[in-house]
């Protein structure tokens, strides 16, 4: 906990303004499942350890996230949260706000992080289901100042996101889901490379990133399961995206970059554009985007995000411009 302070501490510090407090995870020495009241009060100290710093952040609560970065196990469905238990939960801390002594923080709690149903796995997602969270989301109706925050909407569609923001799911977090997008994009542009330059002076970034997750298994081995193909398929393609690990590696970063320069060099032919990233080629046509396989790279992965603007705007057809 005294760890948990200095973090705190540094992110405040540092500008973040909403700070997730969840202290559900146990620490050396504790039983694996701590009791809601533990929970709650080592939230409420680190809330303590941030308004000392007089900035004033805004804090999210609630313990029920998934694990960061996907299921490991296969999944089919999910059970959203029991509404008496997200009651619970923002009772529990709003009493260990105030034994802490920082019950004027309350109001700058805006959100619980609950469950709604949604969450992904390797190779399938679980989509939102407006049905089954109908008592949920009236929970947020008993508390002015609250939202959900919903983790693990990576791959949602557009309207699954919109019923979720609908059903005051109005935080939504996405992680893996734009490094996938990133993959899909380098991919592509690689896929176009081969058919514009030749052999000696490709990149050849995806054989690079497959020889180095290879040669550095640790952050993929316990993930993926199966026969080599299998595994083959999942390092390059699974939702979960543990290739998103690797992108910082210098050989990769080499390729990458001669991937871009390559590109970057030569008039990539329209048709082959439209063949690889047929949205990045609506949007050179119309003028709305350049050629250089940065802003190519970049305007992919905004993509997702573009998703997520029109399921938070009240004129989607602007956010998805």
């Amino acid at each position: 906990m005294a760890r948990a302070d200095t973090l705190i501490e540094a992110n405040v510090a540092a500008g973040f303004s909403k700070i997730h407090l969840d202290c559900s995870a146990p620490c050396a020495g504790d039983p694996m499942a701590l009791t809601d009241d533990i929970v709650a009060g080592r939230a409420a100290r680190l809330a303590a350890v941030a308004e000392r710093l007089g900035s004033e952040p805004l804090y999210v609560v609630g313990t029920e996230v998934p694990v960061p970065g996907g299921a490991r196990e296969a999944l089919d469905t999910l059970t959203p949260t029991d509404p008496d238990a997200a009651r619970a939960t923002i009772a529990t801390h709003r009493q260990a706000f105030e034994r802490a002594g920082v019950a004027g923080a309350w109001p700058r709690v805006i959100g619980l992080v609950v469950q709604p149903g949604v969450e992904f796995d390797h190779l399938q997602v679980v989509d939102y289901d407006p049905d089954a969270t109908g008592a949920l989301s009236r929970v947020v109706d008993e508390h002015p100042n609250l939202v959900f925050e919903a983790h693990s909407t990576d791959y949602q569609t557009p309207e699954a996101l919109a019923a979720l923001v609908n059903d005051h799911f109005a935080i939504l977090k996405v992680g893996p889901g734009l490094t996938f997008a990133l993959r899909e994009a380098l991919f592509a542009l690689q896929a176009i490379e081969e058919e514009l330059i030749d052999p000696p002076e490709r990149s050849d970034l995806g054989e690079v990133v497959e020889r180095r997750m290879r040669e550095r298994p640790e952050f993929w081995q316990r993930y993926y399961a199966g026969d080599e193909r299998g595994q083959h398929l999942q390092r390059r393609f699974s939702y979960s995206d543990r290739m998103r690990y690797y992108w910082p590696d210098s050989e990769i970063q080499a390729a990458q970059a001669r991937l871009l320069s390559n590109l970057a060099r030569i008039d990539v032919p329209p048709p082959l554009l439209s063949q690889h990233l047929p949205d990045q080629y609506r949007r050179v046509r119309g003028g709305l985007l350049g050629v250089d396989p940065r802003e190519l790279l970049i305007d992919r992965i905004a993509d997702v995000l573009r998703v997520y603007a029109g399921a938070c705007s009240p004129s989607p057809e602007r956010a998805l411009a």
